[in-house]
């Protein structure tokens, strides 16, 4: 076998053994109805990717306040927990295994899909053009009050009891690419004063504060974290913003998760702050499985995998481009490139 490692399973958890090293990971595709549940298209797009040794769904919203793009899927009320069932059932019947990545935009809401001015830790607002819509900008959002991180946190954990009978194998929190969570824990969008700002181990409660309501709600081992400690999108590096990481991370290792996955476009780019890759950065002070991503080929994943750089690999481009990625990397086959045309198809 070309690629050993890549082909050896791998238990994220008692009782959840994957397959194989390769991760699907999550993409934003805008696929979802009116009432932004899952559709048809939806349940044979996941189902024939379900090869991944791990599926990591689109971005799921956990409230409808928290949607900042047309089309993305929901969590939060009973038509999409049953939409979601139908996902969950065609890719278990297909052999896989499927985690839900839980979603608040924060700052990058929009009224109008929202009818309500966006929120987020301090407020500090994008400029620009609203990503995926016509004619709108970025508005600034309101500092959230005490009653709204309550409330939050409450939505995450009836998202987390959602996913479950939805029959989702774990939850995966997105805490990178400059959302809510990743928010609070950058000193450009969290100006707070209070419990939830000023310092590292305030910067990141509110992740840690989520993190344990996921895990109060489901088996905590079902419950993951994706992060991006590098600030390369929707957000910009501050000096000092590494000392959150690094006390979150060491947070991180006291309580049982299913994995850690760093986020990247490139992989590979290295950061002065962090003292290279993020990938290596977060693997030297975390202990439990450690999940890469960004532009990872067959051949670099198994090589990352050998030297125990990285547990499990995440791809995303390739499985827009191949549905089967998994069994045309085990036989061999050469891989369809991909292009952005293939983003206007589930297919």
């Amino acid at each position: 076998m070309a690629f050993p490692t890549l082909f050896s399973n791998w238990s994220v958890a008692d009782g959840l053994r994957l397959e194989n090293r390769l991760v699907m990971a999550p993409m934003t595709r805008c696929f979802a109805d009116q009432d932004l549940a899952p559709t048809a298209d939806s349940v044979a797009y996941y189902q024939a990717r379900a090869g991944a040794g791990l599926i990591v769904t689109e971005a799921t919203l956990i409230e409808a306040e928290g949607q900042g793009y047309p089309r993305t899927p929901g969590i939060y009320d009973d038509a999409q927990v049953r939409a979601w069932t139908q996902v969950t059932d065609a890719v278990h019947k297909a052999g896989g295994r499927i985690f839900c990545q839980l979603w608040h935009t924060g700052r990058m809401a929009h009224s109008h899909y929202t009818g309500t001015r966006p929120m987020a830790p301090s407020a500090v607002g994008m400029t620009g053009p609203l990503p995926r819509a016509q004619n709108l900008s970025y508005e600034e959002p309101r500092a959230m009050e005490a009653a709204d991180i309550e409330r939050v946190l409450t939505r995450y954990e009836k998202a987390a009891r959602n996913a479950a009978e939805a029959g989702f194998d774990g939850v995966e929190l997105h805490a990178a690419n400059g959302y809510l969570v990743d928010q609070f824990l950058h000193q450009q969008t969290n100006r707070r004063t209070d419990a939830y700002g000023g310092t590292a181990a305030n910067r990141a409660r509110f992740a840690l504060e989520v993190l344990d309501r996921l895990s109060a709600a489901i088996d905590p081992r079902r419950v993951a974290i994706r992060l991006s400690p590098q600030a390369y999108i929707h957000l910009e590096y501050s000096p000092g913003d590494e000392e959150t990481f690094d006390y979150l991370l060491e947070q991180l290792n006291t309580r049982e998760l299913a994995y850690v996955h760093v986020a990247a476009f490139d992989g590979q780019q290295r950061y002065d702050y962090l003292g290279g890759r993020p990938i290596d950065y977060v693997r030297e002070r975390y202990r439990g499985t450690l999940i890469g991503c960004g532009g990872y080929t067959p051949e670099t994943a198994e090589r990352e995998l050998e030297a125990r750089r990285v547990d499990l690999v995440a791809m995303g481009r390739p499985f827009i481009a191949n549905p089967d990625l998994v069994e045309r990397i085990r036989s061999g086959e050469p891989l369809s490139a991909y292009d952005e045309s293939m983003l206007g198809s589930l297919q």
